[in-house]
């Protein structure tokens, strides 16, 4: 089969950060693609550079150096306003806090991207619940960030990742906050949207988490040290 354009292609990628009198390299020339219904996930420990990787994809930091195609558009050098407006139509966050609104419901939460657009409010609210059924929650609309359970919350950030049908889904340590039984049934929704065509991009330090994924990309001092497929799990084989 033959593969289309990438989705994200990174070229000779740095990030140098100044910290004091000295310079960080937080990332050293970085090559990467990443294709449509890809499903990757990110790893490394604490100063191997995922996070910076992650900011990067997330169009919530630029590079230093090199360039950074998303959907074969340069985004390496756009201003603010352009990297917001990219954000937004090309990329669903779902963040190791949840990140929810305590004050709205969870159908309002997974509204909020698309308050901005000119999208009518009945188009936005039939939105917002079939996002909420795809994660399993079509009975819970009307609840409270405080009247859900950890993995529930979760479900609702994965919805309004899902909400304005982006590009990528960049999600950061997604099950940080969650126990093991949260935390696998949230990697089987992830699951299930890769299954439907969704790119999906897990970033973590669990290894357990990364062994959901089909492409493990692991960063140590700023590079990519390996990038594999891992072997089927044994639930997954025929």
């Amino acid at each position: 089969m033959t593969l289309a354009s990438p989705i994200i292609k990174i070229s000779e990628l740095d990030k140098i950060y100044s910290q004091g009198n000295h310079d960080v390299h937080a990332l050293k020339k970085i090559s990467l693609e990443v294709y449509g219904n890809e499903f990757v996930a990110i790893m490394g420990q604490s100063g191997s550079g995922k996070s910076t990787m992650m900011n990067i994809l997330g169009c919530l930091d630029r590079p230093t150096g090199g360039h950074y195609l998303l959907d074969s558009q340069d985004v390496s050098r756009m201003k603010d306003d352009e990297l917001a407006a990219i954000r937004n139509l090309k990329i669903g966050f779902v963040f190791q806090s949840f990140n929810l609104l305590t004050k709205l419901s969870a159908l309002e939460n997974v509204e909020l991207p698309m308050i901005y657009s000119a999208k009518p409010r009945v188009l936005r609210r039939k939105a917002a619940m079939e996002a909420l059924e795809r994660v399993g929650l079509a009975d819970r609309v009307r609840h409270r960030p405080n009247e859900l359970s950890g993995g529930q919350r979760q479900r609702v950030a994965i919805a309004r990742a899902l909400v304005n049908t982006p590009s990528i889904i960049l999600a950061d340590e997604p099950t940080g906050n969650l126990d093991s039984q949260s935390s696998a049934e949230i990697m089987q929704i992830f699951q299930k949207l890769h299954s439907e065509g969704a790119t999906i991009i897990v970033v973590t330090h669990e290894p357990e988490i990364a062994a959901h994924t089909k492409r493990v990309v692991t960063f140590r001092d700023g590079i990519v040290v390996s990038d594999i497929v891992p072997e089927p799990r044994k639930e997954e084989q025929p």
